[in-house]
């Protein structure tokens, strides 16, 4: 609770080293991934970056990139345990182009500021370095002690954050100034939980939880930030179109507000019934500290998805309520 605290009034770090990393090199490397992911990547000009979705021809999720365009190389930020599959997608891809897919993990770590007092933070540690004010753009500093920082404004659970790139072998170093930073602005450094109870309040879906190879990226609640309608194609695009132009998709992610008398958590794929229909089922669910209540991400039908529904959790333990409403579920800032 103190660590989610810290992410809410103060500061905090994280060490999300643990994420895949990897960047596209060659001359050709804007032209592939644009003709891959569902955001335009032509668009972008060295020190910008956007959220994107891989989908198969089918229009199904491989995964979510955050894509920062650095000035000789594309750099993919995506969830742990992709990489493989990410090299095995792009080489198939690469016949006569000059591509080359890269793993940085090796080489680069990457720690997360979050919190409104994050910039703080970074001026405690790197009192010079640029700050990218933009979402997912993205500064680079060649430090004579650190090596080459990269930068990216990427406020991942709501508010205000940051992401920092550094050389593995300065990552330590660089992770302990932060933690002394972090606690200078009253703030301690967090873990996977605080994050995961700030990231679901937010109403942020996370590939491998609240979205998988099932899921049609306009179900998922990421069409504004991942989308573009006007960039021409890529694969899967013809679906994605067809759904836009036809009509809604038959299920989307929704935000839940659960029973106050739920003693225990759901887990992913609980049902969700409108009278004893089957109508959704749960991806995420905490205890939210901000609202004192269980809540819960989940899919629900269309016609049953309408902000102040009433539904049914049919869980351990019995039935409970559980109300369709907004996202976020806890603005940015509060």
């Amino acid at each position: 609770m103190a660590e989610y605290q810290a992410l809410r009034k103060t500061a905090t770090v994280l060490d999300f080293s643990f994420r895949g990393r990897g960047c596209l090199t060659g001359a050709d490397r804007v032209r592939l991934l644009h003709g891959q992911v569902s955001n335009d990547v032509q668009k972008l000009r060295p020190g910008e970056g956007c959220y994107a979705a891989l989908v198969t021809a089918k229009g199904r999720m491989q995964a979510d990139l955050n894509i920062h365009a650095l000035e000789n190389e594309l750099l993919l930020d995506f969830e742990p345990g992709l990489t493989s599959s990410l090299r095995e997608r792009f080489e198939h891809y690469i016949v006569a182009e000059d591509v080359q897919f890269v793993d940085v993990a090796p080489f680069y770590g990457l720690v997360s500021i979050q919190g409104p007092l994050a910039e703080a933070v970074l001026r405690r540690v790197v009192p010079d370095l640029v700050i990218p004010r933009t979402t997912l753009s993205v500064s680079h500093e060649a430090d004579p002690s650190l090596g080459d920082l990269y930068l990216v404004n990427h406020a991942r659970a709501g508010g205000v954050g940051f992401d920092f790139y550094v050389p593995t072998d300065a990552t330590a170093m660089v992770l302990d100034k932060l933690v002394a930073a972090v606690r200078a602005e009253g703030g301690r450094p967090a873990g996977f939980e605080a994050f995961e109870w700030a990231r679901i309040e937010a109403g942020i879906p996370r590939f491998g939880a609240d979205m998988d190879e099932t899921n049609l990226p306009p179900e998922t609640g990421i069409e504004t930030r991942a989308i573009s309608y006007n960039k021409g194609c890529y694969i899967g695009q013809e679906v994605i179109a067809r759904i836009r132009t036809y009509g809604q998709v038959a299920r989307a992610l929704r935000g839940l507000r659960l029973d106050p008398q739920l003693t225990t958590l759901p887990v992913r794929g609980e049902k969700l019934l409108l009278a004893e229909r089957e109508v959704g089922t749960i991806t995420s669910a905490i205890h939210s500290p901000a609202l004192g209540i269980p809540i819960a991400l989940g899919y629900v039908r269309r016609e049953a998805n309408t902000v102040g529904t009433a539904l049914r959790l049919r869980a351990l333990g019995g039935d409970f309520s559980a109300e369709v409403v907004a996202l976020p579920f806890v603005p940015p800032g509060q």
